[in-house]
């Protein structure tokens, strides 16, 4: 066995969002701390495939383009990735261009980090009227997905977001939004500024099932809502006569509490804009006007001719415990278009066991079980992490906390497992051949995009930008996106 293949560990990670770098990174560090002491080469070659030409994911394809995290992010995991022990494969789908059969033979490990890109179904009557829309698809469109719609219908003036997340907070906030300081501030690209800049939509309500205390909006969320140039946000008070215990139970999460100390600052800001005739957050007129409703849950969508003519809206109350409970009083909103965040799905992988009571690959702490429920055991070798393990919330954080669980347990199990031929402990896989993966996809005719083909891609996108006075432009087309990697 040559120098190069003799006690390495090999780990194939399936998705190249935050996850799966983060997991990528944090398995390299956490076996260079603690390989030795378990008995385990110190090396690793991880190769991370994508099914998509560019990696990042969630950050380029899934978060709102006007986040002023999102480059720093994208700088963060460009770093991780340009690693000499950690190989990028773009353009490569799993269950297509590769299976798990093909992957078991080769590497160790196999850690599925695929995230979710489906809307949770929005199951209320009228759902499936013309001009009711999953965050999920509005997303894509303006946030350039390769395979996603280039055009958007945006002739509605009034619409309705139901959500109380950050998706719900992001699709409300790109409505309100105006073309040209989105195009200043941003990546968009061209058809995106085209789409927003003929939306009509002058009056937008969002509604949140639950109370003030129990939405789950971030702080960041909430102060870029309080910037948005011609657009007066409108509140009504009685939402925020929260009584003693509610503020109790908030104040002892510290993110809950800051939440909602900056949801009173918009209350604030509300009368302000309010008192003073129509106003934005610069005192300048608000053609647009943003409603927020809080205890508000959507029974109906209301259509006719088959097109959404409203929304039929159940007030609520909730208690100091989170429980939402029913009151039987209604009011009806007259809008044309309606937005459903709710959650995401995260997607089913090809060979593996998908839990569909709380929608993520059947595992237990990471570690892929057999089944769903019942006499379901370990799958040895096989692990997921981020929306896979533990479905559609939390933020960055929670992502790194989790990768740094999965690895811990991976490096334990590896630890424990018998090597092939000598290579070493932990080198379970019988072809240790790093280029059997290349030879594998090259007889497939797959053409698989590396990083030095993101960095060319990247370049590009820079380049085009700076015509414009912008950091980056998005290329969407994917084929021009595989041209420009491999040429």
């Amino acid at each position: 066995m040559s120098e190069n293949n003799s006690n390495t560990l090999r780990i194939a990670v399936v998705g190249a969002g935050p996850a799966g770098v983060y997991s990528s990174d944090i398995f390299l560090r956490e076996l260079k701390k603690k390989g030795e002491s378990l008995g385990l080469p110190t090396n690793a070659r991880i190769d991370l495939f994508e099914k998509l030409p560019v990696p990042f994911g969630l950050v380029r394809y899934g978060v709102a383009p006007d986040h002023p995290a999102i480059k720093f992010i994208a700088d963060a995991l460009e770093k991780t990735l340009d690693n000499p022990d950690i190989h990028l494969y773009c353009d490569v789908e799993f269950g297509k261009d590769v299976t798990l059969d093909d992957l078991l033979p080769r590497y160790d490990a196999v850690l599925f980090a695929t995230g979710a890109v489906a809307d949770r179904p929005l199951t209320i009557p009228g759902a499936d009227l013309d001009g009711v829309h999953g965050a999920a698809r509005f997303v894509e469109w303006y946030d350039g997905y390769p395979t996603g719609a280039r055009t958007w219908p945006l002739d509605a003036e009034k619409v309705a977001v139901i959500g109380g997340g950050n998706v719900a907070m992001d699709v409300s906030r790109e409505l309100m939004r105006n073309a040209d300081d989105l195009k200043a501030r941003t990546d968009i690209p061209d058809n995106v500024y085209d789409g927003i800049k003929t939306n009509k939509a002058r009056e937008l309500h969002l509604f949140i099932r639950r109370g003030v205390a129990q939405a789950k909006f971030s702080v960041q969320e909430l102060r870029e809502l309080e910037k948005l140039p011609g657009v007066q946000i409108i509140i009504n008070e009685d939402d925020f006569d929260l009584d003693d215990a509610t503020v109790e139970q908030a104040g002892k999460d510290k993110l809950t509490r800051q939440m909602v100390e900056e949801l009173y600052a918009i209350r604030d800001m509300a009368e302000d804009m309010e008192d003073d005739g129509g106003v934005d957050f610069e005192g300048n007129p608000a053609p647009k006007k943003y409603y927020m409703h809080f205890n508000s849950a959507p029974t109906e969508v209301l259509g006719k001719d088959g097109k959404v003519v409203g929304l039929h809206v159940e007030h609520t109350e909730t208690g100091a415990d989170g429980v939402m409970r029913h009151t039987g009083e209604f009011t009806d909103y007259p809008v044309e278009a309606v937005y459903h965040a709710i959650g995401y799905k995260p997607a089913s992988v090809p060979g593996v066991a998908y839990d569909e009571q709380r929608d993520v690959l059947a595992n237990e702490e990471g570690r892929i079980l057999t089944a769903e429920t019942g006499k379901s055991t370990v799958r040895p070798r096989l692990y997921a992490t981020g929306w896979a393990k533990r479905g559609p919330v939390g933020l960055i954080g929670s992502t790194k906390s989790d990768a740094l669980l999965i690895v811990g347990n991976m490096l334990d199990d590896l630890s424990k497992a018998e090597d092939v031929d000598g290579a070493g402990k932990g080198c379970i896989a019988a072809d240790r051949d790093p280029e059997s993966i290349d030879r594998l996809l090259a007889s497939r005719g797959v053409k698989p995009i590396d990083f030095a083909g993101w960095k060319k891609v990247d370049t590009y996108e820079r380049a085009e930008g700076a015509k414009e006075g912008r950091d980056h432009k998005k290329v969407i087309d994917p084929a021009q996106l595989r041209a420009l990697a491999l040429g």
